[in-house]
């Protein structure tokens, strides 16, 4: 049964039976020290409008409404620690956990997953990469995510190349016909647009997802009608990626105004779940 639940992950994740979750993904807040924010805006066409678009014509700007939370956590590992211990517990025996962060944190989080699991159950360090937003002139401007996969027991986990989505070659001539027909598997760098400020896929939520990166994660390391489990779901793109390919989720967050995203993103796609 899908499963919405709002309030705090740790105290969730106890009640949860051991060995149960076929696949973990989470997206915890970052530490980024600020609080993250996103304003959703329509453009509107209007003559006396503050911005100039395509042809020349003239549109006006209205906001739509504003979603945020506050991204600060003095022990940052220490706050995740529990969480990650409750997560290795409820993992199937031949689960896998994505976990998912960025440049700040990763070299810390990535000793403390070694801990937890163990170091023989790390597989992968992907590298989301995306080409989106501000530059920065006074260092390499950061466009990448971390996703650091573990596995429960690193010699039986699920890791399903069969389903995955294949990528065209970049020289076809050069890979031959049939290569070329059938595509390569996708590596441990992973160039995917994020969402669309302006695409259908958009829910005004801060750290949004995109549907792809998941459905790719789901692919590989599920198999449909099992469950996966999302303890820090933001916008519910886990749910709603889960879902399409024919899983069910368990989707936990403390943040109402991400739980009333879920809630509507759910509905609109006409899924079934409980509270």
């Amino acid at each position: 049964m899908n499963r919405v639940l709002f309030g705090d992950n740790l105290t969730a994740l106890r009640t949860m039976q051991s060995d149960s979750i076929p696949l973990i993904y989470i997206d915890p807040p970052f530490n980024t020290g600020k609080t993250q924010r996103r304003t959703s805006i329509r453009t509107v066409r209007d003559e006396q409008g503050d911005r100039r678009g395509f042809g020349g014509h003239t549109y006006r700007t209205d906001t739509e409404g504003s979603m945020a939370y506050l991204d600060i956590h003095d022990d940052y590992l220490a706050w995740l620690e529990p969480r990650l211990r409750e997560a290795h517990r409820v993992l199937a025996p031949n689960g896998s956990m994505y976990f998912h962060i960025d440049y700040r944190e990763v070299h810390y989080c990535k000793v403390l997953l070694d801990t937890i699991f163990g170091r023989a159950s790390f597989l992968n360090e992907i590298i989301w990469a995306y080409d989106y937003g501000g530059r920065t002139s006074r260092k390499w401007p950061p466009k990448h995510d971390n996703i650091l996969l573990y596995a429960k027991d690193p010699e039986r986990y699920m890791f399903n190349t069969h389903d995955m989505e294949r990528l065209p070659y970049m020289a076809p001539k050069l890979a031959g016909p049939e290569k070329a027909a059938r595509g390569k598997l996708p590596t441990d760098t992973w160039f995917l647009t994020i969402v669309s400020p302006t695409g259908k896929e958009k829910t005004g939520y801060p750290t949004q997802k995109p549907l792809r990166l998941l459905e790719r994660i789901i692919r590989a390391s599920s198999n449909p009608g099992d469950t996966v489990l999302d303890f820090f779901a933001g916008s519910g793109t886990t749910g709603v990626a889960a879902h399409r390919l024919g899983r069910s989720f368990v989707l936990i967050d403390n943040n109402p105004e991400a739980i009333e995203v879920i809630r509507k993103r759910l509905l609109d796609a006409r899924v079934e779940f409980s509270d």
